[in-house]
């Protein structure tokens, strides 16, 4: 029933409706929240913690994926290309773990959460969790003391944490939606938010992305669920019957991109962050099952020889990590606000719903 509710109210966040005229109000509340603690971290009344190393937060202002996970590996290994040494920390949504911990590959995703089990699978660099990503943090650094750079995966509203730079992720096909606070619309900021930070990334949508940069998630190549050495190419599967599952944000972007690689599936989503149970793989004549990286670690215990996983990667311009590797020169980082918590203040009452300028 709560999980009926929330697709409904979900599907109202991306168009006009009078719901909002009902939940009007509680919106208004939700901003006075906001902006009232952003100022009590800007004044020092809420403590604000800054960890030994420089801090890149990964975050977004609507409720929902928006392509985060992809990205910070992409940095992560953008790093690693260029000498640095990164660490990975996450919330762990959706997983049961209440204090930091280290997740690897074997990681249970119902404990650390489907992404970090996710990002942990790639082998890129150290992930750990934790809810206070200050204590995931220190944990971390402590554990990996080799690390000279933290990513957090989320976190932009995290502002007990300090950090260095901050990268807004945004879905260019939903953008902000109604442009609403929660719970009238899908964000959790105000989109003038978009102004305080340093990098704006657009997932997907339109071309022109102004002062954004454009991402694209890309892949064709499967492997196998049960047995990962095994991959097959686009051409292997357009003459199966294909189904193809989703429990990600936006499902029908999973089922899109299929369509473009020249492949005819039936589609079934799931909600996001969907609990995996062999029922929800199990058709009846399926010669094969698509899915995504982020569902298949929740799959994978009782996944059969007919489930397929698409890897994508994020493809971003060049010109992204140069600006972050300037960032995080000596000279920036010495002259910069590590609080980043300032309050911007915001700029009329209309809000963007095309995140094609910060300004």
């Amino acid at each position: 029933m709560l999980k009926t509710f929330s697709r409904w109210l979900e599907e109202h966040w991306y168009q006009l409706s009078p719901i909002q005229l009902f939940l009007g109000p509680f919106s208004f509340v939700f901003r006075m929240l906001t902006i009232g603690r952003r100022l009590f971290y800007r004044f020092g009344i809420l403590r604000s913690e800054k960890l030994p190393v420089p801090v890149i937060i990964i975050g977004n202002i609507t409720v929902g994926g928006t392509g985060k996970t992809p990205l910070t590996l992409w940095l992560a290994q953008k790093l690693i290309d260029n000498g640095w040494r990164p660490g990975i920390i996450s919330r762990g949504y959706g997983g049961s773990a209440n204090m930091p911990q280290k997740v690897d590959a074997q990681s249970d995703p119902a404990v650390v959460g489907d992404e970090p089990a996710l990002m942990a699978r790639r082998k890129i660099c150290p992930v750990w969790i934790g809810r206070n990503r200050v204590a995931a943090g220190r944990a971390l650094l402590q554990a990996h003391p080799e690390c000279n750079v933290i990513l957090s995966d989320d976190g932009l509203q995290h502002y007990q944490l300090r950090r260095d730079i901050e990268i807004l992720v945004i879905d260019g096909v939903r953008t902000f939606g109604n442009g609403m606070l929660l719970p009238s619309g899908p964000l959790r900021e105000p989109s003038s938010r978009m102004n305080s930070v340093d990098a704006i990334v657009l997932h997907g949508g339109v071309e022109d992305v102004g002062d954004a940069y454009s991402m694209k998630l890309r892949g064709e190549t499967f492997y196998n669920l049960r047995n990962p050495e095994i991959t097959a190419k686009v051409a292997d599967f357009r003459d199966k019957d294909n189904h193809a599952v989703a429990g990600i944000a936006s499902p029908q972007r999973f089922f899109d991109y299929l369509r473009e690689l020249g492949l005819k599936a039936r589609t079934h989503p799931y909600p996001d962050h969907h609990p995996f149970m062999p029922a929800d793989i199990n058709f009846r004549g399926a010669e094969a099952i698509l899915m995504t990286e982020k569902d298949a670690v929740k799959c994978a215990p009782f996944a059969t020889d007919i489930c397929w996983v698409l890897r994508v990667d994020a493809h971003l311009p060049p010109t992204l990590i140069k600006f972050i590797l300037g960032k995080l020169s000596p000279e920036n980082l010495s002259g910069n606000n590590l609080s980043r918590n300032s309050f911007s203040a915001e700029k009329g009452s209309a809000e963007k719903t095309r995140p094609i300028q910060k300004g």
